[in-house]
């Protein structure tokens, strides 16, 4: 038995010291093509070309999904690569992401699911603020959430792109997943449960089954609920795993929201259009005359050209009475002449158009 022990024993110690030399590999290439990566960064530098490329970054993606061959997992070979991209871009130009924060809330990790660990990342107070620092070049770009599957739309980012001169750059689908945190180990000691309106609605149906007299408290954010259960310990807070680590929580239950189809997309907003993948989006906003039949005039040269409209949202324009503005995504990007044909068109009818970007398409989870 001693014997067999020892064989299997130095057979592991073959393979380790081939998978030791494959990982010294790695760090070979690595760092090649981290020279790689500088030249580039000085030639962005010199012809003052962007740092960011979402269209270099799909591309990285898609060749990913084209040259995996099933062995190592797929996701987590993407999060490899995005953490390579995100010290990539560092090592070319030390970018600064601005996001709604607190710190550990979901626009927190959807910014980090997009730009990786290696960059500078400011919490912000309000929408505003985050549109703010891109406008004033306090942040190269900014994380903002624009609709969820189950609340529907962030009027208010939808309200900011009125007056501002950011563009879209970049979309990210985030699956919402709910846990119960606390210093406590069990739900037996818990006294006060604290979180976001939104999140204490779509978790009702648990709550009300597992802890039906338990006193429900809204804060302002997940990670606020949190940092309140990191200080008492009869509290529980409804919030992402990120925030039971960053406070130190214990998590008492995991998906604990009622519908599983729980997603929230954000967008990256910068100054500058991407340049096209072949499948992208274009946002744009418009105004028209309160007439008969005006919106489906709009619409008709979408139809025409034969390209899909995935969203479109109304809003008060604030500056006349009961008159609109429309929001719009549509399938393709702005350099497509399609679409470029159906904007000239669009644009004969409205009062006022405004492209807001146009971005690669993101995968929904």
């Amino acid at each position: 038995m001693e014997k067999n022990d020892n064989a299997v024993s130095v057979k592991i110690d073959e393979i380790r010291k081939q998978i030791s030399d494959i990982d010294k590999k790695i760090i070979e290439l690595l760092e090649k093509r981290a020279d790689l990566v500088k030249e580039v960064g000085d030639l962005k530098r010199r012809y003052r070309l962007p740092f960011y490329s979402p269209d270099r970054e799909k591309k990285i993606y898609k060749m990913i999904e084209e040259n995996a061959r099933g062995n190592f997992p797929l996701k987590s070979l993407k999060n490899i690569f995005r953490e390579i991209m995100s010290a990539s871009i560092k090592l070319e130009e030390p970018l600064t992401i601005s996001y709604l924060g607190p710190e550990a809330t979901f626009t927190h990790q959807a910014a980090i699911e997009r730009f990786g660990l290696s960059l500078h990342y400011i919490p912000e107070e309000s929408i505003e603020d985050v549109f703010m620092d891109v406008e004033q070049d306090r942040a190269d770009f900014g994380v903002v959430p624009i609709e969820n599957s189950i609340e529907g739309v962030v009027h208010y980012t939808l309200d900011m792109f009125v007056n501002s001169s950011v563009k879209i750059v970049s979309e990210i689908y985030i699956d919402i997943k709910h846990n119960l945190l606390s210093k406590a180990q069990s739900l037996e000691l818990i006294k006060a449960i604290y979180s976001h309106p939104n999140a204490l609605g779509q978790c009702k149906g648990w709550l009300k089954k597992h802890l039906p007299n338990v006193p429900l408290y809204e804060t302002v954010s997940t990670a606020k609920a949190a940092k309140i259960a990191e200080k008492d310990k009869e509290a529980a807070a409804i919030a992402s795993l990120a925030a039971s680590e960053i406070y130190g929580l214990n998590v008492l239950a995991s998906g604990i929201e009622d519908k599983t189809n729980n997603t929230t997309r954000f967008l990256v907003i910068g100054k500058y259009i991407p340049k096209p993948t072949g499948d992208d989006k274009t946002s744009f906003m418009f105004s028209i005359k309160d007439r008969v039949g005006a919106l489906y005039e709009i619409l008709a040269p979408f139809y025409k050209n034969r390209i899909n409209l995935t969203r479109i949202e109304s809003r008060p324009s604030r500056q006349k009475s009961w008159s609109y503005i429309f929001y719009v995504d549509v399938e393709g990007h702005i350099e497509d002449e399609k679409l470029k044909s159906a904007l000239r068109e669009v644009e004969k009818l409205t009062v006022f158009l405004k492209i807001l970007g146009s971005y690669p398409r993101a995968q929904q989870n």
